[in-house]
């Protein structure tokens, strides 16, 4: 039990009566119905069956109801005959316009969907590029009119095919070509596809509820009946000029509700259902008020889709009541030009007014056609981001196909090695050539929607490095080219791993640090292993400071196995170190490694002076460990601001005059404080060797005083000292 229009009974190819159906067009122009008739003619003349031509009558009748223009509707009875006898539309001209023509040539150009893999649980990124491939194929929306005609055509009379090919259809038919009348604000053939889809796909469901639907009809109906004479009386008595009528309820929207709700039948408030038609604005909600007062309404079933109108249009105001014997009804209430929208969508704007085909809704409508969504491009930085959304968002898109059928939308000027790529990275770097429609083509080939593409690759991974040589031509995406980048990255990576460890033993070894834990900081930094550090190090994607800010907080400067073995317990805090074991005892920096925040840190329990604080790598901790293992405790560096540490650092230089005055003048714009200052000529090799003691707050700004230094003139190098000599 579909609710839907009744096929038209004159068309049926065994009984087909031509002449019946025409009178029916009588209120088209003369020369419309002429144009029709001539299209008739020359299909009779070519001896198609009376199917084919039957088929092409029932679109024409669907698309009259529409109310669309002869041309239209002629171009639909044409469709069928000219497919089945395999002719080109160009080669009918003169006999019809080329505008005619082309209608049918994007009808029968629209067939490149049935190439796609027919399966139930398609990816819905997958429908959505065939949706709009679809609509980008064709110059002219009636040709998705005309298309669905078809489709619906196809549906009434699926009953006759295998189930296999009833399941494949229907799923299409839901997927695909119902989203498409919705999105064009075609109601009613939106709903005719979606009831008939949802009788293949989910049988059981649909009898269950069309089984409800017919119990006590009668009696739905008398009541439906007495709702609307009661409303058009009080319409009449406010002065509101109206038509109120039942409104018909559509199988597969009612089981939706009830999986979306999780309701039971019984539940559906719009089960019962009135329309109400209005001559303007104003007097729609005039028209809610007068419902409003007659029955308590439902406060959370009322939308008003006037003041926000859906995405493909809609406008109308939804309010449901608890009406006569407590039963709930649904009042839909909208204006005869917005219910001409809802139900016939771009379609309604092919009335004859004074010879003008569209309106501004129209344009409106057509202009969502051209706009293209929902993709995002992988990007190294903002500027490639904007360029790729530019690329993918504000400039048009064409939709190419793969072997198998698959939809990959891609940027205007995309080329094969862009749709290899995006395919996938491994088929873009084993790219050797490519295919389009059967025929061998250059890499440089701007791709065309309705495209075929056949990609040819080698067993070995070898991008070329002209790919990304933007005056060739080869690539035009953002994705492609970072992924051509990134393998020849990765083909320079031994010698970014020894750049990386390089720069990483420099650096420890001027800052008299211990190797870290390379293995545990890739954790931190989620790579695979230590190398992986290395090579980001070379590359420049992570900086040392980054690995030193890592290493302090979760990593210790010694072996696991040379570790003391440390007590554990509650956790007090004096000054700025953390302590582990103990409680409310004083801390002191020990003197003689002088340990600075950054520093793997150990505290020693000392006789009446507090905790002492020690490097971990203190001579003294390792001289002593055996025998006072039981002082040792855990410690960390707190949160105290505002705290310097004396630290000895070395410098080597070539003497000349005023070196010294470039070192000082530097701590001095740093705000480093200079507590102790020793030279030692070397008069034979010109050298010199300045031993400093300065106060500093953390490692990364010894590490900054550092450089500053060692980029001073005749400055050779530049390092920490494990222990101040005092």
């Amino acid at each position: 039990m579909v609710q839907t229009k009744k096929e038209n009974q004159f068309l049926h190819p065994a009984q087909l009566d031509i002449d019946r159906w025409l009178l029916s067009l009588s209120a088209k122009k003369e020369s419309d119905q002429q144009l029709i008739r001539q299209t008739i003619a020359w299909v009779k003349q070519h001896e198609v069956t009376q199917e084919t031509l039957a088929q092409g009558l029932m679109m024409a009748d669907v698309l009259n109801d529409l109310n669309m223009d002869a041309e239209t509707m002629s171009a639909a009875i044409l469709t069928p005959s000219i497919s089945t006898l395999s002719l080109d539309p160009d080669t009918l001209h003169p006999t019809f316009s080329q505008s005619l023509l082309d209608l049918v040539l994007g009808v029968i150009q629209m067939d490149a969907i049935g190439v796609l893999q027919h399966t139930q649980h398609q990816r819905s990124e997958q429908l959505n590029s065939l949706r709009r491939m679809l609509l980008a194929m064709v110059e002219d929306v009636r040709v998705v009119l005309i298309k669905l005609a078809q489709r619906l055509y196809v549906m009434r009379h699926l009953r006759k095919e295998s189930a296999q090919t009833q399941k494949i259809i229907a799923t299409q038919t839901m997927n695909i070509y119902a989203p498409l009348a919705n999105r064009l604000g075609v109601g009613q053939m939106k709903w005719e596809l979606e009831d008939l889809a949802f009788r293949y796909l989910e049988p059981d469901a649909y009898k269950d509820i069309a089984q409800l639907l017919d119990e006590r009809r009668v009696d739905r109906e008398q009541y439906i009946q007495d709702i609307v004479q009661r409303i058009t009386l009080e319409l009449q008595d406010d002065g509101i000029n109206a038509q109120v009528e039942g409104r018909v309820k559509h199988i597969y929207s009612i089981w939706r509700k009830m999986q979306k709700k999780q309701l039971d039948y019984h539940q559906i408030y719009d089960v019962r259902a009135v329309r109400i038609l209005v001559d303007d604005l104003k007097d729609c909600y005039a028209a809610l008020g007068t419902v409003h007062r007659l029955w308590q309404h439902i406060p959370k079933e009322f939308d008003d889709y006037i003041a926000r109108p859906k995405s493909n249009g809609y406008r109308s105001l939804h309010t449901a009541v608890i009406g006569p014997e407590g039963k709930p009804v649904e009042v839909q209430i909208r204006t005869q030009k917005m219910h001409d929208d809802s139900e016939l969508g771009v379609a309604s704007h092919w009335r004859y007014k004074e010879g003008v085909k569209h309106d501004e809704g129209y344009e409106q409508k057509l202009a969502w056609l051209r706009q293209l969504l929902e993709w995002q491009e992988e990007a190294a930085d903002a500027d490639e981001l904007m360029q790729a959304l530019h690329n993918n968002i504000v400039e048009a898109h064409v939709y190419a196909l793969t072997p198998k059928g698959d939809v990959v939308d891609l940027p205007q000027g995309s080329t094969p090695l862009d749709f290899a790529y995006h395919v996938h990275t491994s088929i873009g770097h084993r790219c050797r050539g490519a295919k389009i429609n059967g025929h061998m083509v250059s890499l440089t080939y701007k791709l065309k929607t309705g495209d075929q593409v056949d990609i040819l690759t080698s067993k070995e991974s070898k991008p070329s490095r002209d790919w990304l040589n933007q005056e060739l031509g080869y690539v035009t995406t953002t994705r492609a080219r970072n992924k051509i980048q990134a393998w020849f990255r990765q083909q320079n990576r031994d010698q970014s791993i020894l750049s990386g460890r390089t720069l990483i033993e420099r650096e420890l070894e001027r800052l008299a640090l211990k190797p870290l834990d390379y293995d545990a900081l890739a954790e931190k930094f989620n790579f695979k292993g230590g190398e992986e550090i290395f090579a980001a190090l070379g590359r420049g994607d992570i900086g040392f400071t980054q690995l030193l800010s890592a290493a302090g907080i979760s990593l210790q400067s010694l072996a696991p196995d040379r570790l003391p073995k440390l007590n554990t317990a509650k956790t007090t805090k004096a000054a700025d170190i953390t302590i582990q074991g103990v409680g409310n005892l004083l801390t002191q920096l020990a003197k003689c490694c002088h340990p600075v925040p950054g520093d793997a840190i150990i505290g020693y329990i000392t006789q009446g002076r507090g905790v002492s604080i020690h490097r971990q790598d203190c001579a003294n901790i390792f001289h002593n460990r055996e025998s006072h293992d039981e002082r040792l405790v855990q410690v960390e560096w707190g949160n105290a601001l505002q705290q310097t540490y004396p630290v000895s650092v070395q410098i080597e230089a070539f003497d000349r005059p005023d070196l010294l005055r470039d070192i000082t003048q530097i701590l001095s714009t740093e705000r480093i404080a200079l507590t102790q200052v020793h030279s030692q000529d070397q008069t034979a090799q010109q050298m010199m060797r300045l031993e400093i003691v300065m106060q500093v707050s953390d490692i990364t700004t010894l590490g900054r005083i550092l450089d500053r230094i060692n980029s001073i003139p005749n400055v050779i190098r530049v390092f920490r000292q494990q222990d101040i000599k005092r």
